[in-house]
């Protein structure tokens, strides 16, 4: 979820959306089949779909320093995922992070991008959720590239957002925490879905405005807590951003309400395309949801209804309006992992040392038919020898042995095997010594440069050591090179 980035004719309607699309109480029927229902992922899954948690998968607004990211993640190499992970402190009792992902998770509608999954191991608290390729209403209202948002879209925002919300309230989900631009995402066809991560709520005590307090809904800022009225507020400065195109305080748009002044409100881009009727209707529904008295305001069922009879151009797929290709999905393929670089990225040892051992010594030219040579000294039998028995203590898993047979082959410095440093490099590792680990890897990068299985392994000790951005430098450099040597 995250990502880059209507009331049709009855006639049409009935056969190409199915009849009940615009009747929220049945939104969920619609594509309840096509969702993948609700379960629990392991965390090396997710670890594995979002390339590691890499830095290059983060789709929400605030980068790596925020307290909760959500990264783009491939599922199984076929499904895009959206991954919510929560900093530590978030959801202490694992209990109830599971009961309330359930209770979001049994939600089904085509108005939000729909929680398909959680994962709860020790302190890590994750969410999974359906990805939307086309970024969030915040990118194309006040951050747009190639052409401002359309009126006719706008008002497809408003009503599709008002529909996710009556679902939500139907189903006992009034309560939305944080409600605003960037909650609304993009599908792949331009339909604009509500983020179901702002159904959850966002710490353990329930406070969750991270606004700025002035758009904040006044009685929260008396009780700290989140109405279903506040919802309704929140609702109507979203009405805000859509006419005026940019994320002005409340006050100030009330004003010029107030002061008969609203077409100094409206966006500038929309000049011309717009009625004054319309304009005036959505402005003074946008007034009624921001009541100062949360009992003055209407509630989701109500703005449906004021909404539906609003929509322009209903005949026009929503990725027309917003000005994308049809079922874009502006998602970049991520690094496809050899079965070596799945096993440094899950950080799966035995599944390296079952590799290295597989392969033998078929891509180390100084080794490759050491059998086949004249022994001219004792020295250079007693290294091959040294070699030999570090080999067998490497398959026999005896790592302790292994890294002094092969100490005493390097040493010894009549020949030069990157295949050592390698078989080396991993005993290391299994060792718990990631530091030696580090620098033979690197080793073996000086003698053999072009061997993908160098990098791969300074990918696990780099890991291994925490250091996560250099780690998935060093994996990409192991692909790169293994996908040339595959072409040749």
């Amino acid at each position: 979820m995250g990502g880059r980035c209507s009331k049709f004719p009855f006639c049409w309607w009935q056969s190409h959306l199915k009849p009940s699309a615009l009747q929220t109480s049945d939104l969920e029927n619609e594509e309840k089949s096509s969702f993948m229902s609700f379960r629990e992922f392991r965390w090396e899954e997710l670890k594995s779909a979002t390339n590691g948690f890499s830095s290059d998968n983060i789709v929400s607004e605030h980068g790596e320093k925020a307290p909760n990211v959500v990264y783009k993640g491939l599922l199984d190499n076929e499904k895009w995922i959206a991954v919510k992970r929560f900093n530590k402190s978030a959801w202490p009792d694992s209990r109830q992070f599971l009961d309330e992902a359930k209770t979001v998770g049994n939600l089904r509608s085509e108005r939000l991008a729909n929680l398909i999954g959680c994962c709860f191991e020790g302190d890590e608290r994750l969410l999974v959720a359906e990805f939307m390729p086309n970024d969030t209403l915040a990118k194309h209202l006040f951050h747009w590239e190639n052409q401002p948002m359309k009126w006719a879209m706008r008002l497809r925002v408003a009503l599709y957002l008002a529909q996710a919300l009556e679902y939500c309230s139907s189903k006992g989900r009034a309560l939305y925490h944080d409600l605003n631009a960037y909650r609304v995402l993009f599908d792949q066809d331009g339909n604009p879905r509500l983020s179901c991560f702002g159904l959850m709520k966002n710490s353990r005590d329930g406070k969750s405005y991270s606004t700025n307090l002035a758009f904040t809904p006044p009685e929260y800022l008396r009780t700290g807590r989140v109405t279903q009225e506040s919802v309704v507020y929140s609702f109507g400065t979203m009405l805000l951003d859509l006419l005026s195109g940019k994320h002005i305080p409340p006050s100030h748009a009330l004003d010029l309400i107030r002061g008969k002044n609203f077409l100094m409100l409206m966006d500038s881009c929309l000049e011309g395309h717009f009625s004054n009727d319309d304009g005036t209707e959505l402005v003074r529904l946008a007034t009624r949801c921001l009541q100062y008295e949360a009992r003055e305001r209407p509630n989701a069922k109500s703005l449906v209804t004021a909404l539906v009879s609003l929509q322009k151009e209903t005949e026009v797929p929503s990725y027309v309006l917003l000005g994308i290709p049809q079922g874009n999905a502006n998602c970049s393929q991520p690094i496809q992992l050899s079965p070596m670089g799945e096993a440094c990225l899950r950080m799966d040892l035995t599944a390296i040392h079952e590799i290295l051992e597989k392969a033998g010594y078929k891509d180390d030219e100084g080794i490759a038919n050491e059998l086949s040579f004249q022994v001219w000294t004792n020295q250079m039998q007693e290294t091959l020898n040294s070699k030999k028995h570090g080999d067998a203590a490497f398959r026999a898993k005896d790592f302790t042995t292994a890294i002094d047979c092969y100490t005493q082959f390097i040493d010894g410095g009549t020949m030069v095997s990157p295949t050592v440093y390698a078989r080396r490099c991993l005993s290391y590792l299994m060792s718990e010594m990631p530091n030696e680990a580090l620098g033979d890897a690197m080793q073996a990068i000086v003698v053999s440069p072009e061997w993908p299985s160098a990098f791969y392994l300074q990918a696990a000790s780099l890991f291994t050591l925490e250091m996560e951005n250099d780690a998935h430098q060093s994996l990409k450099e192991a692909t790169t090179l293994e996908a040339k040597r595959n072409r040749n």
